[in-house]
């Protein structure tokens, strides 16, 4: 679904379940607190028409009704390992390649396999043919697998504040670059704006609901859920504080582990949660990032890497 609402049919009713974003700043109905335009909720009640309003609860379990106008409907990025398929063997072809997951983030264990994640730019051949290249290609041997994006695909889903792609771009373990990911890697602030607030949140509250979802169930949450919460929310705050993404962890280390090994209650998670999560809306709205990313550099680097292909053909 599109982050706009023009493009929506008019009689076009957001179902429940669905991820808003606040068009505009809106203050908690009977409190002082204001969320601020950009931030994501989930709809948990719909009108029959949108002449009604739309009950939105959000991360710190906030609800209140909203209009239609003033929601966007959030376009939810496929992660990663969601999409990826195994497809035809592309490494010669990877201009960058970098270690992701625990070894990157500084919370890897003896027993931690590998995360790999790549960038491969096809040669011109296979985009003129008919059979066009895969946007994600997966692949695996003992203990490690790896994940490679399509050139243009990673640029699109970067442009958009993917944070998995994000942090390809800033993990401190370069395992390999060419001239044209070294590139890549020269540009990456041109991917940050202030769209990675709404992106963030999107994917904390999506890691909120799985955790709360099987709580409530039986009592039990997956700790990895929390753990990964709990460091998306770090790494949200300190991107709009400081202008780059944190994937080095290691700072929080003690506190994350001891989520992964289920040391901390539910209550426990999801008030360091709320805690953070007021941290991350106060960064927003003091952040010095653009409004929108350098999508016209983004553009300059596609083609230039596409010539530099076509000349080593």
């Amino acid at each position: 679904m599109p982050e706009r609402d023009d493009n929506l049919p008019p009689n076009f009713l957001i179902p429940v379940g669905t991820q808003i974003v606040l068009r505009y700043d809106r203050r908690v109905p009977g409190t002082d607190i204001e969320k601020p335009a950009g931030t994501v909720g989930e709809v948990i009640d719909a009108p029959d028409s949108n002449d009604r309003g739309y009950l939105v609860r959000f991360l710190d379990g906030t609800e209140f009704r909203l209009k239609f106008g003033e929601l966007l409907v959030r376009r939810v990025d496929h992660s990663v390992e969601a999409t990826g398929t195994p497809g035809p063997d592309v490494s010669a072809f990877v201009v960058y390649r970098v270690m992701v997951g625990s070894r990157a983030f500084g919370l890897s264990t003896e027993s931690s396999d590998e995360d790999r994640r790549g960038i491969y730019l096809p040669p011109a051949d296979w985009h003129w043919s008919l059979t066009k290249p895969p946007e994600q290609v997966e692949s695996f041997s003992p203990g490690i697998e790896e994940v490679d994006w399509e050139i243009e695909k990673f640029v699109r889903l970067a442009l958009h504040a993917n944070p998995n792609l994000l942090e390809t771009l800033w993990s401190p373990v370069v395992l390999f670059s060419d001239e044209t990911g070294g590139a890549l890697r020269a540009m990456r602030t041109s991917f940050l704006s202030r769209h990675l607030y709404r992106t963030y949140s999107g994917y904390v509250l999506s890691q909120f609901r799985l955790m709360k979802r099987g709580y409530d169930a039986d009592g039990h949450f997956k700790a990895k859920h929390a753990m990964h919460l709990i460091r998306l929310l770090h790494s949200g705050i300190h991107a709009l504080t400081e202008g780059e993404i944190r994937v080095d962890v290691q700072e929080h280390r003690e506190e994350l582990l001891a989520i992964r090994r289920g040391q901390v209650a539910f209550e426990e998670v999801s008030k360091r949660a709320l805690e953070l999560d007021r941290v991350f809306q106060e960064a927003f709205t003091r952040t010095t990032l653009p409004e929108k990313p350098d999508t016209e550099r983004a553009n300059r680097f596609l083609i230039a890497a596409r010539r530099r292909r076509v000349g080593m053909s």
